[in-house]
Formats: C-alpha cells, sequence, structure tokens
C-alpha cells in the first residue's frame, strides 16, 4: 500500500509523466538491509537504477558500486571519486579494461589475458558459470555470463605480480528468495578462495508489493559462509525498486468489445518494466479528474500508454472506478524502470523528476 505522503507528493506533481523517488523511505530500507548483512560487504548494481539522487542515499550505507560499462562508470566515478568501484560485465572493451577499480570481475580467459597485456596492476574475481540447477527463478544468468570450471583452470596460471587473483564471483539467478540463495551459495566451490562475490538476485515480487526479501535470514545464513573469508553481495532491484512511483495521468477511457481501457499520457516508454517482465505494474488510482468526466466504474481495466503498439500495456484487468483527469501513481518503479526503457519511440516528451526528501 503506498503511503498518503507519496499519494499527497503524487497528486500535487506539476507535471506528469514523472518519476517520484521517495529518499527517507530508501535510506530507512538501506539502514535495514545494512544491519542485517552484518559483516558481509555490500555493493549496488548500478543497472538497476542509476539516478544521482538515489545513489547519493544508496553511498551511504554501500561499501562500492558495481558498474558494467564506460558509461556507469564515469556516471559513478563523477559522483563519487573515491568510492569503491567493482567493473563487471560480459565484453569489456580495451578501454574499459583500463580503467581504475577496486576489483574487476572477468568473464573469460581471453578478457583475462587482454586484462595482463595492458601492463596495468589489477585485483581480480573470476566469474564463475557454474552447472548447478535452479529452481524457481525469474531469470537465469546461464550460457554467455562468466565461465565454466575450466575456464576458470585456464585462468589460473596467468595470474602474476600485476595481475592478482583475489577470488571468485558468481551471479546464479535472480528472483530467489533467500533460503533458495544461500542454498546455492553453499554448492559453490568457496572454500578454495579468500574472497567471494555472491551477486545480487533477491526475490522481488510485484504481485505481492507488501512483501520483502527476508533480509535477516539471509544476512544470519551468510555470517556462516562468511568466516575466514571476505563476502560480498551486489544486489541492485531489491535494494531500490520499493522507492519508485511513476506518476502519470488517464488522458481517455473507452470500451472495446466489451474490453474497458484507460489510455495514459506516457506508458511503457518511460516504464517498460511490465512489458519486460511480463507482469501487471501495481497501481493507485487517485480521483483528481471532474466528477461528470467521462469515466469507468467499478470494473476490469486495462491501463495502457500512447505509443502505436499493442503491447504498450502497465497492467491489465485491475478492478477499479477511473475517470479522464485522475493521476496514476505505479509504485514499484525503482529499479529496471526508466533506464531500460525505449526512450525515443514516438518521440513523446521525457518524464520529470521528483524527490520526497527527509
Amino acid at each position: 500500500m503506498i503511503g498518503s505522503g507519496v499519494l499527497e507528493a503524487a497528486a500535487a506533481l506539476p507535471a506528469v509523466p514523472a518519476y517520484l523517488y521517495d529518499l527517507p523511505a530508501l535510506d530507512a530500507h538501506l539502514t535495514a538491509v545494512r544491519r542485517a548483512l552484518g559483516a558481509t560487504e555490500l555493493y549496488y548494481a548500478v543497472k538497476a537504477n542509476p539516478d544521482a539522487e538515489v545513489l547519493r542515499v544508496l553511498a551511504g550505507h554501500v561499501d562500492g558500486f558495481e558498474v558494467s560499462s564506460a558509461g556507469e562508470h564515469a556516471h559513478v566515478t563523477g559522483l563519487f571519486p573515491d568510492v569503491g568501484v567493482a567493473l563487471g560485465g560480459p565484453g569489456k572493451t580495451d578501454a574499459e579494461l583500463r580503467l581504475p577499480h577496486h576489483r574487476i570481475h572477468v568473464e573469460s580467459p581471453n578478457e583475462l589475458r587482454r586484462l595482463v597485456a595492458t601492463g596495468l596492476a589489477a585485483d581480480v574475481l573470476l566469474r564463475l558459470n557454474p552447472d548447478l540447477p535452479v529452481e524457481g527463478a525469474a531469470l537465469t544468468m546461464s550460457g554467455p555470463f562468466g565461465m565454466d570450471e575450466d575456464g576458470v583452470a585456464e585462468c589460473l596460471p596467468l595470474f602474476g605480480d600485476r595481475v592478482r587473483l583475489r577470488g571468485l564471483h558468481t551471479h546464479l539467478a535472480s528472483g530467489l528468495d533467500a533460503g533458495p540463495l544461500l542454498d546455492l551459495a553453499r554448492r559453490l566451490p568457496i572454500d578454495a578462495y579468500e574472497e567471494v562475490n555472491l551477486g545480487g538476485g533477491m526475490a522481488v515480487s510485484y504481485e505481492s508489493p507488501g512483501s520483502r526479501f527476508d533480509w535477516a535470514a539471509y544476512g544470519a545464513g551468510l555470517a556462516g559462509l562468511g568466516r575466514g573469508r571476505r563476502l560480498r553481495i551486489e544486489p541492485g532491484r531489491a535494494l531500490t525498486v520499493y522507492c519508485g512511483y511513476y506518476v502519470t495521468r488517464v488522458v481517455d477511457v473507452k470500451r472495446v468489445r466489451g474490453q474497458a481501457y484507460a489510455i495514459l499520457l506516457g506508458g511503457t516508454h518511460h516504464l517498460r518494466t511490465p512489458a519486460t517482465k511480463g507482469h501487471d505494474q501495481p497501481l493507485t488510482v487517485l480521483p483528481t479528474g471532474a466528477a461528470d468526466g467521462a469515466g469507468l466504474g467499478g470494473e476490469p481495466v486495462t491501463f495502457v500508454g500512447q505509443l502505436c503498439t499493442p503491447k504498450d500495456v502497465l497492467a491489465r484487468n485491475v478492478v477499479t472506478s477511473v475517470r479522464v483527469g485522475d493521476t496514476v501513481v505505479f509504485e514499484m518503479a525503482g529499479a529496471y524502470a526508466w533506464n531500460i526503457s525505449h526512450h525515443d519511440f514516438l518521440m513523446h516528451p521525457k518524464p520529470a523528476f521528483a524527490y520526497l526528501r527527509a
């Protein structure tokens, strides 16, 4: 359920569509996560949401940032010149291999050879893609990500005084609860390494916005795994998704062959998440439209955007009443939302950005 402060701020926005970020809520969530993790290091995967104001809140809680491109690297180090940066991602260019970093996650033997050829000092985590069954995941990071055990073995003789092996990196799947994530971690060959990065993948439920990943159970489990080694995780979505809202307005309502539709300003070119994941984005309708305006009453309504494609759907068959001019607030828009959307399709205006502050 969206808090009254967010709803009041959403109704008062001077322009929509807009993203509204609740920074105090983000700060409180990060405080709880940090407390639950204990000695486990926390990095934030910038790909989830690189908004500068969001990153400034994160910077007060995390040990570093994980970036996956030269663009993300420049963005983060421009904001925080002294922050610890882990450079990850497949297909690194020669220029990216030369970027300064705290750790670099190497994806293949060839990438490691290219890194050694730079002549620069580097602290490496080898990204392992182990052959472990993963059940119930929203997404499995198989195929081209990382290396199998033979690839890791091929890398080991390549290390020396300049390019140093620091440990293991792995990120097997996304959308798992604490128990399954810990079960996977226990099956990894972490005993051979002094430093281990377990990646992210914490479950987030768009169907049940009030549920949360069990950080306390996960932190307790990691405490047992971390004895005698440096343990790190790098979540993204599970840290920021709950602080973001996409706010827009109903521009038209209609029925087509018995199906009720509310057409919104904006759409999936601003908030691609539901189209990408195939879910309905949770929402709240604020009655800001004229009482005598065109509307739909107490029936299943599908909320769509302005794009010339039938895939521009944000939520289907939401039982509600809605009028032209009403404000619609989509929650859980704080991760993989604006930054993954196809911004320029049809060249509609970009959304505004607003922030709730303490």
